[in-house]
């Protein structure tokens, strides 16, 4: 069941073999003819590969080809990734100067060596590939050429709309909330046990959790309990962990620094006397003594507490239950139906499509009641009314593919079938981080960007952009769950469901492997590691090692996502980058060590860096600045970084950073006309900047202008930021937050042209958030370009605003164009208003906004009052 991926991988080399050949025109005769016979080579294997990935479910030898190839492309990527290097270097140096390129000529990385080093390797790479693909002549595979990276199905828009469970979207588990509610109800001089807990029990994906909530958020349920708290126990029954996140779930507060005697006094201070439901989801573990433990610890309610498990295993059931288990079962076919076409069609639009609906009842049918089935499949027909693609998914012969017990991979490996290549790597890549990972759309397509699964289109279209749509694409298909957008839409988060985890386990095997620092027998195809480990091994110094000598030195992840304390020490980091050259992906979130090695630079195919939450480092060396393939540097809590490299501009891939700092100005300032120049390089590419908790920040004005492709601007918690440019001309997004100093009208306006205010040209959205120095919008929003852009306007705790805007009685003698209101944002449609103490009135012109789809006002009590009913002024 694991994928090749060859195809797709194939086409991706070809594209950087051929614009090697275009860019590096200069090259030695001998290497540019061996890039040549590389390019023919791989599109003769390329040919075949569609025919090959077809037949290889069928053909063990031929699954096997196609692994010793897809490991000789993997080798040549790394290569043509060090030319690609080569060609960003050789901007930076021709950028510098001629005493730079003579440096450069004489030093260590000698163009001309270098390039001598990689026609020997291309040359060994294209040997060896030659070797494999004669092989291919044995399996009589069909040649199908110029075929571009296909999408199985035709790929039609549909609304943004996502399968996250609503509880008016809940079909058919009206009884079953019934059940447990009764047994919620009942009198504590009904119990026998003090504690009496109710396990609920099915395989994966028939709503165990979906019912669960339905109870927890039930009217009666919420009056019935003082506390109701909610915990997704997963994989590892740590009751630490647990203790903890009951705590946080009944108080809303976090207690990560509590040594465990503080915690479990707290947590039995916070339940005793008290009536709670606990809702334990999704326990897998058997250990009888460590339930025991946490159960002793909240047996301290008031008499009538309940506590609900779910879990797909009975023995579990068993071990924590003191009632018989709750056995939810499938959904009848009548129910699955009404499920399927809420999936399947638009409202009413199935009574259209009488056939189709006669298929979707044998479609149905194999679902078995799951209802993770029923919407996969569902939604993988959704505006489909082709009727050979219905037959193609009732026949499909998915269904006979071996799995275990109950379960309902086919379905799930039905959808993933229907995903372009390009999708299907990316979900493969999610299988490295555990169940019940809290994804966030921004760093999960960044990651996937640092693997190079995301291209630049031909249409020009933003990486970005690509992997949002790419990100839709697997949220429409249920593959995430449990989604939650923030007030403005602009930062996703969601999980995935675990029956989706273990599909994405077998389709990534064996690239992709969860490993601990005891393993041993590693396979040698694995090049993403993902580490299980949530503490820093004490004996680091002998395990670390042993570790990586395990590994192959191709790794091209190394990612800790459930750690709670990271590497200690710069000789990890040292490690890595002596060993793994080839490294995309490095996630060193929440380490502890004070530096990072000088040598990081010698890590040239380097994609994606997360040093955040490092409380100890101070400052990152320069030759950070040779990274010249970087695109992601999270510096996020990192609360002791005194400043940025000066040279940061070098690093002229930058398309996300997120910064925390000492500074008290960004950029940081270059000296000298040449370095303005170059340190400026790398905002030409910077789309999405996060400035976090700086306090010593106090000017965001200069070289601002250079960000030229900056899109997304965040700036939260800077008390002495006063001063903001405005010259930001393709910026969309605009957030600021707990800024006490900044006044937004960025320097006085009192005289300015109208061409003196064009810097926000481009933005749609604006969210403004504990400003005490607002009190009117500024005046650039209204009479710039702004006004025919902005989309959405977010105000919120500002306790001095007090007006949107205030017309001028009559207009400056010194302004060339008259004061325009509020009326004049004619493109804005979502505006929200909460908690500004001061706003006593809207402008009368409100009602010409006649864009405006979504108005809410919250927590304005002058304004509340001024609208009263019979009492009110207005």
């Amino acid at each position: 069941m694991a994928e090749s991926f060859a195809f797709n991988i194939a086409d991706k080399l070809l594209g950087k073999a051929t614009s090697l050949l275009v860019d590096q025109v200069s090259l030695a005769s001998g290497v540019y003819a061996e890039l040549e016979n590389l390019k023919d080579t791989l599109s003769a294997v390329k040919a075949v590969l569609l025919d090959a990935e077809e037949q290889q479910l069928n053909n063990h030898q031929l699954t096997d080809w196609l692994r010793k190839l897809k490991d000789c492309f993997y080798d040549a990527e790394d290569v043509l990734d060090e030319f690609g290097y080569d060609s960003l270097l050789r901007e930076v140096v021709n950028e510098e100067g001629f005493r730079r390129k003579v440096r450069h000529f004489f030093s260590t990385s000698n163009p001309l060596a270098f390039r001598f080093k990689m026609g020997s390797k291309i040359k060994w790479i294209r040997e060896r590939l030659d070797k494999i693909a004669a092989d291919a002549d044995k399996f009589n595979l069909k040649k199908i050429m110029g075929v571009p990276v296909p999408v199985i199905g035709p790929h039609r828009e549909r609304e943004k709309t996502y399968s996250f469970v609503r509880a008016s979207d809940v079909i058919g588990r009206d009884g079953d909330k019934d059940e447990i509610i009764e047994f919620l109800m009942q009198s504590s001089d009904d119990d026998q046990e003090n504690m009496p807990v109710l396990p609920l029990v099915g395989i994966g994906g028939l709503g165990k959790t979906t019912l669960a909530k339905l109870v927890y958020n039930d009217a009666t349920v919420v009056k019935r309990f003082d506390t109701r708290m909610w915990v997704c126990v997963s994989d590892e029954f740590d009751v630490t962990r647990l203790i903890k996140e009951i705590i946080t779930s009944a108080t809303h507060q976090k207690c990560d620094d509590l040594p465990i005697d503080e915690l479990q006094l707290r947590l039995r201070n916070e339940l005793n006397d008290n009536k709670f439901l606990l809702i334990l989801d999704d326990v897998w573990s058997k250990n009888r003594d460590k339930w025991l433990e946490l159960k002793a610890l909240v047996d301290v309610g008031a008499k009538g507490s309940k506590i609900i498990v779910t879990t797909r295993d009975k023995l579990v059931a068993n071990v924590m239950g003191t009632h018989p288990m709750y056995e939810l079962k499938g959904l009848s076919d009548r129910e699955c139906l009404s499920v399927f076409i809420r999936c399947a069609f638009k409202d009413g639009e199935d009574q259209r499509y009488p056939r189709l609906v006669r298929i979707g009842k044998d479609i149905v049918k194999k679902c078995q009641g799951l209802p993770l089935a029923v919407r996969t499949l569902g939604g993988l027909l959704y505006l489909k009314t082709d009727e050979n693609d219905w037959v193609r998914v009732r026949d499909s012969e998915c269904w006979q593919l071996e799995q275990k017990k109950d379960d309902i991979l086919p379905a799930l490996k039905l959808s993933y079938d229907n995903l372009s290549f390009d999708v299907k790597q990316c979900f493969a890549l999610c299988s490295l981080f555990p169940k019940d990972f809290q994804f966030v759309n921004i760093y999960l397509i960044q990651m996937w960007m640092g693997q190079g699964l995301i291209q630049p289109s031909q249409q020009k279209e933003e990486m970005e952009v690509i992997g949002n749509r790419y990100l839709d694409e697997l949220l429409q298909i249920s593959f995430f769950q449990d989604v939650e957008f923030d007030d403005m839409g602009l930062f996703c988060e969601f999980k995935m469901h675990d029956l989706v985890h273990d599909l994405a386990l077998l389709v990534a095997r064996p690239d992709c492997s969860t490993l601990n620092f005891d393993c041993k027998n590693i396979s040698t195809k694995v090049r993403h590691v993902s580490m299980l480990e949530v503490d820093w091994p004490e004996e680091e110094e002998e395990k670390v090692p042993r570790f990586f000598g395990n590994l192959n030195n191709n790794i091209r992840t190394i990612s800790f996502p459930n750690i709670v304390d990271g590497p200690r020490s710069e000789s990890f980091v040292g490690s890595c980058i002596l060993r793994f050259k080839y490294i995309r992906v490095l996630d060193l979130q929440k380490s502890s060590f004070k530096a990072l090695p000088n040598s990081i630079c010698y890590l040239k195919l380097l994609r994606y860096l997360d040093l955040s939450n490092n409380r100890h480092i101070k400052r990152l060396p320069n030759s950070i600045c040779k990274l010249h393939n970087l695109q992601t540097l999270i510096l996020i809590g990192c609360k002791s970084l005194k400043e940025l490299p000066r040279h940061i501009g070098k690093m002229m891939s930058l398309r996300l950073l997120i910064v925390k700092t000492r500074q008290i100005a960004l950029p940081p300032h270059a000296q000298g006309e040449r370095e303005v120049k170059v340190g400026r390089r790398c905002f030409n590419s910077l789309r999405f900047l996060g400035i976090d908790e700086c306090g010593s920040l106090e000017s965001l004005m200069e070289g601002m202008g250079a960000f030229t492709t900056l899109r997304t601007l965040i700036i939260h918690g800077c008390p002495c930021l006063s001063l903001l440019s405005k010259h930001l001309l393709a910026l969309e997004t605009l957030v600021i937050m707990s800024c006490k100093s900044l006044d937004l009208g960025l320097g006085s306006m009192n005289g300015e042209k109208e061409d003196d205010i064009r810097g926000f040209g481009s933005l749609q959205v604006l969210i403004l958030s504990e400003l005490p120095k607002l009190e009117i919008l500024p005046r650039w929003l209204i009479q710039g370009p702004t006004s025919n852009t902005l989309l959405s306007l977010f105000i919120d705790s500002c306790d001095n605003f007090r007006a949107l805007w205030e017309e001028e009685e009559s207009p400056s003698l010194n302004s060339s164009v008259l004061p325009k209101g509020i009326d004049h944002l004619i493109a804005l449609r979502q505006l929200k208003i909460k908690y500004c103490p001061q706003l006593s009135a809207l402008p009368e012109k409100m009602g010409n906004l006649s864009a405006l789809t979504h108005l809410t006002i919250e927590g304005c009590p002058k304004l509340v009052n001024r609208c009263k009913r019979g009492t009110g002024e207005d």
